[in-house]
C-alpha cells in the first residue's frame, strides 16, 4: 500500500504576506518552510504506517513549485516520507486552484497511491479546497477537516472531521483523498540523522509532459481566475485612548463618549 503526501513550499511564518500588484500573485521571495498543515499530513501517514493497522510500504512526498521546493521535499522526507516527487515547470506558474488541482493529479495518477493525505489549508493562500479538486480529478471519495482516522478492515477508514455544529464520523473506501486539520495530531521533529540523510534519498523531478499535463489547463493565461486589480482597505480614524488617572474623571468621559453616539 502506498501513501502521497501533498506538500507545499510557502514564505516562512515570520515573512510578512504581500501580493505583487504588478502580477496579482504572493511575492514569494524571502525565507521560505515546508507548510505547517501539510506536517500534520505526513505525521498522519507515518502514524498509519508504524500502526501496522494498515500494510504501508511507502510514503511519497509531492509537491508542485519551483526549484526551490525541493527544500520542502528534504523537510518532508526528514520527517519520515521514504522519497518525494517534485512537479516543477515554468508552464505551470500562476495556476489557479483548479488548475493546480489538476496538475497535482496527473502527477498522483503516475504514482497510483491507495490514499492521498494533506493539510487542510497552506500558510499563504489559505485555501481549503485543492483536496477536493485532486479527488474530483483522480474520482476518489474526498474528506475534509479530518481530525482523527482510524482503520477498520483492510480497505476502509473512518475519520472524524471538524463541523460547523460538531464533528462527523464517516466512512471511507480507499483509495481516497483526505484533508487533515492541526488538531489530528502533533508532528514530530526530525532527527540529525534523518535531516542529514534527507538529500541522498530518492527525488524524482518532473515536468508537464513527463505526467501528461495538457499544458492549455495550466499557467496564469489558462487559468480561470484571473488577477484585475487591487487596492488598499480603507484606512480607520483612529481610537480614543482615555489615559486620566483620576477615575471619576475616566468614568465621566466613557459615558459621555457613549451617550455621544446614543449607545447608552
Amino acid at each position: 500500500m502506498k501513501i502521497c503526501v501533498l506538500v507545499k513550499e510557502v514564505p516562512d511564518a515570520a515573512v510578512q504576506k504581500r501580493i505583487d500588484p504588478a502580477t496579482g500573485r504572493m511575492d514569494r521571495s524571502g525565507e521560505k518552510n515546508l507548510n505547517p498543515y501539510d506536517t500534520h499530513a505526513i505525521e498522519a501517514a507515518m502514524q498509519l504506517k508504524e500502526s501496522g493497522a494498515l500494510p504501508v510500504e511507502e510514503i511519497v512526498a509531492v509537491s508542485m513549485g519551483p526549484e526551490s521546493a525541493v527544500r520542502a521535499l528534504h523537510k518532508a522526507v526528514s520527517l519520515g516520507a521514504d522519497r518525494s516527487v517534485h512537479l516543477s515547470d515554468a508552464a505551470l506558474a500562476g495556476s489557479d486552484v483548479a488548475a493546480t488541482g489538476y496538475a497535482l493529479a496527473q502527477t498522483l495518477k503516475r504514482e497510483n497511491p491507495d490514499l492521498v493525505l494533506l493539510g487542510q489549508q497552506s500558510d499563504d493562500g489559505e485555501c481549503y479546497t485543492i483536496g477536493a479538486v485532486v479527488a474530483d480529478h483522480l474520482g476518489m471519495p474526498s474528506l475534509t477537516q479530518v481530525i482523527k482516522i482510524d482503520v477498520e478492515g483492510g480497505n476502509t477508514l473512518r475519520a472524524e472531521r471538524q463541523a460547523e455544529y460538531g464533528y462527523d464520523t464517516v466512512q471511507i473506501p480507499l483509495p481516497a483523498v483526505i484533508s487533515v486539520g492541526d488538531a489530528i495530531n502533533e508532528p514530530r521533529y526530525p532527527s540529525l540523522k534523518a535531516i542529514m540523510g534527507a538529500k541522498k534519498k530518492q527525488l524524482d523531478t518532473l515536468s508537464v509532459a513527463d505526467v501528461s499535463i495538457d499544458a492549455s489547463k495550466v499557467g496564469g493565461d489558462n487559468s480561470a481566475a484571473q488577477w484585475t486589480g487591487s487596492k488598499e482597505p480603507p484606512k480607520k480614524a483612529p481610537g480614543m485612548i482615555i489615559e486620566d488617572e483620576d477615575t471619576a474623571q475616566t468614568v465621566e468621559q466613557i459615558v459621555a463618549w457613549l451617550d455621544e453616539r446614543k449607545l447608552i
